[in-house]
């Protein structure tokens, strides 16, 4: 089997080091790993399979010899760095928005569009992490029938801010029960006891910036031009793993019995969907494994046209990031 030069720009981060997981529990064939952070961490050390990694500085001169780099940095050091990789002959699967609707970049969720690996020209996208949890949910309706129109709600864990999300939702809670004054840092309010409706900036329609990925992201994924979406992102209490409330419409009514079945049959999601028994998707039984759960479903009330309600959750830093990447990483080394 070959084995592949890989790196990971952004290592020290949350998803840098979770791809890191992920690729030591896939058992991806390396050859070697860099680790590529800012020059404050360049030295210091990361473990791997048993043994310490040296950070390097993240530069263009730094991705020589790479077969694979997994971008886990925000946008602008995506942009200034990742088409060095690229000249230096590396297949780059980036986690940022940078490339994301770049008409030239495929835009991957290994069970939904696979086949759009092939047509890469050297950067592969890895969506935004609620964007991926959905789409998983509603994979396998939408081979049943395109789906016309989603309204969704997304409930966001802190870690989807990053290491400094989690951070402050721990110090918060701690401050908060010794009668200590909160401090806001990652957050723009108190994230602790509280629900913040915005993630990112707000368009001249009211939207913010994660709320409309979920639109434009589907729309290129799903191969639906026509997808309309109405979105709303919530940044919530919870620690890890991302919730999303969906409503959809598809192009022919379907049972229940029939969406049933084809969310057990599709690949990356799990049915549970008892609700007598108090059996749905929660944050904490979703956290740190890579199934989206999908349950409550039922006929929404509010649609004419046979529309479906349903709840999902996903770990956002595993499969709606690492995970995401590292199995475009394995569609790439199979080609």
């Amino acid at each position: 089997m070959k084995k592949f030069n890989v790196a990971i720009l952004g290592a020290t981060g949350a998803v840098g080091r979770e791809m890191m997981k992920i690729l030591e529990e896939r058992d991806f064939p390396l050859a070697s790993l860099k680790l590529l952070a800012s020059a404050r961490s360049a030295g210091k050390t990361l473990p791997f399979k048993g043994e310490e990694i040296v950070i390097e500085e993240a530069t263009p001169a730094a991705f020589e010899g790479c077969d694979i780099v997994l971008g886990a940095a925000e946008n602008d050091v995506a942009m200034e760095l990742l088409p060095h990789a690229v000249k230096a002959g590396a297949v780059v699967i980036d986690n940022s928005s940078a490339y994301r609707l770049d008409p030239d970049v495929p835009l991957v969720v290994p069970e939904i569009n696979p086949e759009d690996v092939k047509w890469h020209k050297g950067i592969i996208a890895n969506p935004n992490c609620t964007t991926i949890i959905t789409v998983t949910a509603v994979g396998g309706i939408h081979k049943l029938s395109p789906v016309k129109k989603m309204v969704a709600s997304s409930y966001q864990a802190v870690s989807g801010a990053g290491v400094g999300g989690m951070r402050e939702l721990e110090a918060q809670m701690k401050a908060l029960s010794a009668g200590e004054p909160v401090v806001c840092e990652t957050f723009p309010y108190q994230i602790a006891y509280n629900l913040i409706p915005q993630i990112g900036g707000f368009n001249a329609e009211g939207y913010s910036s994660e709320e409309m990925k979920l639109q434009n992201e589907g729309r290129k994924i799903l191969h639906a031009d026509d997808l309309r979406v109405t979105c709303t992102c919530v940044r919530v209490p919870v620690m890890r793993s991302h919730s999303v409330s969906v409503s959809l419409e598809t192009e022919r009514e379907l049972s229940l019995e029939e969406i049933r079945e084809a969310i057990a049959a599709a690949p990356g999601c799990k049915l549970v969907d008892d609700p007598a028994n108090k059996q749905y998707p929660m944050p904490l039984d979703t956290s740190d494994q890579d199934l989206v759960y999908v349950g409550r479903i039922r006929k929404d009330l509010a649609s004419d046209n046979g529309g479906i309600a349903l709840w999902c959750c996903g770990d956002q830093i595993r499969k709606g990031a690492a995970t995401n990447a590292v199995q475009i990483a394995e569609l790439v080394a199979a080609l």
